[in-house]
């Protein structure tokens, strides 16, 4: 995939990540494409305002993209996200079958912005060791240093770190 579509849907996460904590939710968003990038789902975090334990931006994109495309389809797909997915939305991937995965930053930027707040206690155990225990090859691309303060912005002033 070309690293300018990359860098494009990434900012249109951080998009919608605004979105999500306009909203009431966590600074959260992901959206699935397809392979020449087109963009086919977007979502915020639902966690909060829908009381939704699973409620990730990301496992919501894979359990949508499950319902509508096939596995043979999403294999071609990226699913894009302002942070690295954690172990729950890494397995919800997997599962759905999405074969790209392109996240800004990292877990352990993400840790540096949330700190010790009880609502996002970061799973350290990156998407790569995930996905490597599997059976299905997932490509991971990330994080993106360039798109780093510009997703992380979208935090600051949201955690009681």
């Amino acid at each position: 995939m070309d690293k300018s579509i990359d860098i494009r849907n990434l900012k249109r996460c951080a998009e919608i990540s605004r979105e999500s904590r306009a909203g009431g939710n966590t600074p959260f968003g992901a959206l699935l494409a397809d392979k020449e990038g087109n963009i086919l789902l977007e979502q915020p975090n639902v966690e909060i305002t829908e009381n939704k334990c699973t409620g990730h931006a990301e496992t919501q994109v894979a359990e949508k993209a499950s319902q509508q495309y096939s596995k043979e389809f999403l294999k071609d797909c990226t699913l894009y996200t302002t942070a690295e997915p954690c172990a729950m939305c890494a397995g919800a991937i997997y599962w759905a079958g999405i074969g790209r995965v392109v996240y800004g930053m990292s877990e352990k930027d993400l840790l540096a912005h949330t700190g010790a707040d009880p609502q996002n206690p970061t799973f350290d155990l990156p998407c790569r060791e995930v996905f490597a225990r599997g059976q299905k090859e997932i490509e991971v691309v990330g994080p993106f240093p360039e798109l780093v303060e510009e997703i992380a912005g979208v935090h600051e002033g949201y955690w009681n770190n």
